[in-house]
């Protein structure tokens, strides 16, 4: 990574500028950070790959086990991504590994397509839906389809979020609790919890709710120590000490030892189909989380966020941890924040992360053999209390009652459908809140506030004053097919209210005409005059006057009533008409020529 004399390795003309080099540098941004790298990083580097350790390897068998499968192969997922992301990742700091976000997503995908039991299967489908999940994103990033990131708005993300937090704890209860359930759905679950209690394991259950309790306390009393190296340490002791599997306390037991070969994991072509739709899901909820979590790092240490890089980066991750017997993985911004107060300066505080997780497997592969299960099950439950926000959605309900509703209609959905078909509600509901918001805008009627020339909604402003005989209308998105009509039903109901001479339409916000909303603008406009009422268009954008011109709307529209400025228009109004026909009531319009439309 770097020369024996600790200066950068460049090219063989001394220059990094040359194209090839260039190329190389977008495509892989670890061998750039390699070339450039400085040996006094390494210090920070390695103090922060010691302490992210400490939390890699207990969550990352904890959420193994969350997605149905082996927790050896959460350290698995863990090196391989890790490695993944350091080559191909963008971001200096950002830490990848197994998530309690995509583990319910994963063995919701993969449950109904082996045996129960059967370890290898599973343990194949995972790899198969890593790889797909993989092949995703580095095609959405070299497409440069960065914004599909975007597409779960706020509230549905916390919805989702808030609902997978609930169906996570709820399903490892029974674990926390020294005993193990069958149940497929939430109720099911519930009741089957219930009706085992009678088979709790004390000490089990003691363990859990110790760990659990120092995980949720421990960071708010001393932040810096690593909450889940002292619980996890402390639950593998006292286990060991009091030999609590022999009383009947299920643990973690030896690992097997070493790390897997490389290979393609494949069970048939059946189960691809099933497995794509779940793939998308998680690209989803992935991708999502891995843009917030680098934007906000990024943000904090003055870099930029390259969106499709970071899309090729965790999906290079996500296909590594599938050819090495892992699954799929997600940004996780409690570890990159770790890393990043522990002092990392760049990627290679991952690299050593690995590099120690493989020694744990080589050489200490018994190491946490004593470890109960109920403390990985606390783990988890710590990790689904994190994915709460009950906080935003009470701020939500001061500002805007749509966004609570929305958030929880996507929670019930992942409780009462499961987190797959939760996923798909959520990604329905953020489409469908886009296209709401634009085929059913918000306008305004503006009126001039008092003793100025500015202009407000008259519906929110008290002291404003409407022009009579005049309305001034704010149409506040494109206009296009889909609310075309909408906006023609508008300016109509305005006509038909208030009844006045000119209809003003202040078109700042309007960044499209498509060529059904010119039609209707043409129609709307003789319509209008027929009942002595003219059109004038106020602040448009000169790319969408010429292409109306294009639309060949001057036919219709008289060109001369485009205007730079309501109160421009205002004036040539007050010019054009005599001041009393200008101020009089237009007088009240036929309201059968707008019957049934």
């Amino acid at each position: 990574m770097w020369n024996p004399c600790g200066r950068t390795i460049s090219s063989r003309n001394g220059s990094d500028d040359l194209p090839h080099i260039r190329s190389v540098d977008r495509w892989i941004p670890g061998i750039r950070a390699g070339r450039t790298y400085r040996r006094s990083w390494l210090r920070s580097d390695a103090v922060a790959g010691l302490v992210l350790v400490a939390i890699l390897v207990p969550q990352g068998m904890a959420y193994a086990e969350l997605a149905g499968l082996p927790a050896v192969t959460g350290l698995y997922t863990t090196i391989a991504c890790l490695v993944g992301y350091a080559v191909f990742g963008p971001s200096k700091v950002l830490v990848l590994g197994p998530d309690s976000s995509v583990s319910p997503l994963i063995l919701a995908a993969i449950t109904p397509l082996f045996v129960a039991g059967d370890s290898t299967t599973a343990i194949a489908l995972a790899g198969m839906l890593a790889v797909m999940v993989g092949l995703i994103e580095i095609g959405l990033g070299a497409a440069k389809l960065g914004f599909v990131a975007d597409l779960l708005s706020t509230e549905v993300q916390i919805g989702y979020m808030n609902g997978l937090a609930v169906t996570i704890i709820v399903g490892q209860l029974p674990k926390l609790f020294g005993f193990s359930t069958d149940a497929d759905t939430f109720t099911g679950e519930v009741e089957a919890f219930v009706r085992g209690l009678d088979q709790t394991k004390g000490a089990a259950l003691l363990v859990g709710v110790a760990v659990l309790v120092t995980l949720i306390a421990l960071p708010k009393l001393v932040p810096r120590v690593p909450a889940v190296l002292v619980a996890v340490v402390g639950a593998t002791l006292v286990s060991a000490a009091f030999g609590l599997s022999a009383e009947g306390v299920k643990t973690v037991g030896t690992l097997p030892r070493g790390v897997p070969t490389p290979s393609l994991p494949w069970t048939g072509v059946h189960d691809l189909g099933p497995l794509l739709i779940a793939a998308f899901g998680i690209t989803l909820v992935s991708l999502t989380d891995t843009i917030a979590t680098a934007s906000s790092f990024a943000a904090r240490r003055g870099d930029e966020v390259e969106a499709n890089q970071e899309m090729i980066g965790i999906g290079a991750a996500n296909v590594a941890a599938g050819f090495f017997q892992g699954f799929a993985v997600s940004t996780s911004g409690s570890r990159t924040a770790v890393a990043d107060q522990a002092g990392a300066k760049t990627q290679m505080t991952g690299l050593i992360g690995a590099s120690l997780v493989v020694l744990l497997l080589v050489f200490f592969n018994s190491l946490l053999a004593d470890l109960p299960q109920s403390a990985l099950a606390a783990v988890v439950i710590a990790a689904a209390l994190s994915l709460l926000n009950i906080a935003t959605l009470r701020r939500y309900s001061r500002v805007r009652k749509s966004a609570v509703l929305l958030s929880l209609v996507a929670t019930a959905g992942v409780i009462v459908f499961g987190v797959l078909a939760g996923i798909v509600i959520a990604i329905v509901l953020a489409v469908f809140l886009v296209f709401r918001r634009i085929w059913w805008p918000p306008g305004a009627v503006l009126g001039r506030l008092v003793g100025t020339n500015e202009w407000h909604d008259v519906a929110t402003h008290e002291d404003v004053q409407e022009i009579p005989g005049i309305v001034v209308y704010r149409w506040e998105a494109p206009l296009f097919f889909a609310n075309a009509g909408s906006f023609r039903q508008q300016i109509r109901r305005l006509v038909r209210d208030r009844h006045p001479s000119w209809v003003v339409l202040q078109c700042q916000a309007i960044t499209d005409v498509d060529v059904t909303a010119a039609e209707m603008l043409e129609r709307l406009d003789i319509e209008l005059n027929g009942l002595g009422v003219h059109m004038a268009f106020v602040e448009m954008r000169s790319r969408l006057h010429d292409l109306i011109w294009r639309y060949g709307l001057f036919e219709t529209l008289d060109r001369d009533r485009f205007y730079a400025s309501i109160d421009d228009a205002i004036g040539a109004i007050r010019q054009e008409e005599p001041r009393s026909a200008a101020t009089q009531d237009a007088g009240p319009v036929d309201a059968d020529r707008f019957d049934g439309e």
